[in-house]
């Protein structure tokens, strides 16, 4: 089978501000900064001081990205680096940056997408407001964002809010417990934790008014989301009722994606978290439940589920012990969860009309060079062939999948594990900082160049 995509895909790479950019010194403290020079916090006591040093060296790796082929680059802006305090007085040279990052994207012709909320956030207003239990927070971040989109807004024309809503406040706020993962607070209940994702929420509510609102062009508006894919057991009609069900209770989703897209929690879970349930103002889903233009998914890996006599009216399966498994612990492959995804949306959330892109897909091997200074990492294209071909498989059954980016461009800080796990296509010496193109980075560049599954 010719694994082609349809004109007009979008293919592309994908990156975040503190993984890569290093150049600490010049920007404000963010909590990943806290939380990395915490010892015992992050793997061999690793921080994102240095990263990529791709402050200093971006343009070394957008020719690189050139030479790869891609069209489409995600990147996030570090907030910290906009306004040290993260709020009150601007930092210009950090606004120059990315002003001149953004210009020299464009004269290669690639097309810049810009996520305004990476993880990053001021460790300012964790000390005053205590970051995401405040509803403050929203207010601080559209007042950010306006500050971005009316300094880059001419040139730019793709915006994401915020990047994966479970994972700096589910994973950050630890009940009872210090959080592993994330920076974040010790709290006492649940139904705090619930209650960080739903300013979170307000904030990607408000982060929309606010790039519509100050944004000198037309403009697309997008949320990235790592929702939960349930893929169903069997693709029969009881197991893929299943999998709808599961949808609604698995992770956060009822408490993220449903709210963001459909202006409601889903009732299954509200009833599911009882008293732990977020307490929502008059007015709050209202702000939440902003028309979007894109929803960007990112998926490494999925679930499967059954139908089951129990309550729920499903089962989730557990791996077994041979399952295949790249180098995270949760990395299992699972193709069938980025076609179950997309379709999600479209069927199980109701939404046809939103458009979906793979904001971020990939995997971490261990990569090595060869003595000939290679990498040849078939286990990434092994993953990355079985996704793009699900990927194929939503856009060949009508779903509205219109591009991937692949995570990612290059090796970088992999948050809590440190320098350890590499997920990028393009090998970093930490050492000298010299970029190593690997094998899955030419074959990218031919799917990319030819438009197909190679």
């Amino acid at each position: 089978m010719l694994y082609s995509f349809p004109p007009g895909f979008q293919w592309g790479v994908a990156t975040s501000s503190y993984q890569i950019e290093g150049a600490a010194d010049s920007r404000g403290a963010s909590v990943w900064d806290t939380f990395s020079q915490t010892p015992g916090r992050v793997l061999n006591g690793h921080t994102g001081a240095v990263a990529c040093d791709h402050l200093h060296r971006f343009r070394e790796d957008i020719a690189l990205m050139a030479e790869l082929g891609v069209r489409h680059y995600r990147f996030s802006i570090s907030w910290p680096r906009i306004l040290p305090e993260g709020r009150g007085q601007v930092n210009h040279e950090g606004l120059a940056f990315y002003s001149e990052l953004v210009d020299f994207l464009l004269s290669y012709d690639i097309t810049p997408h810009v996520t305004l909320f990476h993880w990053d956030s001021p460790q300012a207003l964790e000390t005053e407001d205590g970051s995401w239990r405040s509803r403050q927070m929203a207010q601080d971040l559209a007042d950010y964002a306006a500050i971005v989109v009316k300094h880059l807004g001419d040139r730019i024309s793709h915006w994401i809010t915020l990047n994966e809503i479970f994972c700096f406040t589910h994973l950050g706020y630890g009940v009872n417990q210090v959080p592993e993962m994330a920076p974040g607070t010790v709290v006492q209940t649940a139904k705090e934790v619930w209650q960080t994702s739903h300013h979170a929420l307000l904030v990607h509510g408000l982060g929309c008014q606010a790039i519509r609102a100050y944004s000198p062009r037309p403009c697309s508006v997008a949320l990235v989301d790592n929702f939960l894919a349930p893929v169903p057991f069997a693709e029969t009609p009881e197991h893929i009722t299943a999998a709808q069900q599961a949808f609604h209770t698995l992770g956060t989703n009822g408490g993220v994606i449903f709210p963001a897209l459909t202006g409601e929690y889903s009732p299954l879970m509200l009833e599911h978290l009882g008293e732990n349930a977020p307490d929502v103002e008059a007015g709050d889903l209202e702000t939440i439940h902003q028309p979007l233009d894109a929803l960007g998914f990112n998926v490494y890996t999925g679930v499967y589920v059954r139908a089951s006599d129990n309550a729920p009216g499903y089962e989730v399966l557990p791996f077994p012990k041979g399952y295949p498994r790249l180098h995270m612990p949760w990395l299992h492959v699972v193709p069938d969860s980025l076609y179950w995804g997309v379709r999600h949306i479209s069927d199980t959330l109701n939404r046809p009309d939103l458009k979906v892109f793979i904001s971020e897909n990939g995997c971490a091997a261990r990569d090595e060079l060869t003595d000939q200074g290679e990498v040849l990492d078939m286990d990434r294209i092994h993953y990355l062939r079985q996704y793009l071909q699900s990927a194929h498989r939503a856009i060949s059954q009508g779903y509205p999948l219109m591009g991937y980016f692949l995570w990612s461009f290059l090796d970088n800080f992999e948050w809590a594990y440190g320098y350890d796990r590499r997920f990028g296509i393009t090998y970093v010496d930490y050492e000298t900082q010299q970029r190593i193109p690997k094998a899955s980075f030419h074959w990218y560049g031919k799917c990319v160049q030819e438009n197909r599954i190679v």
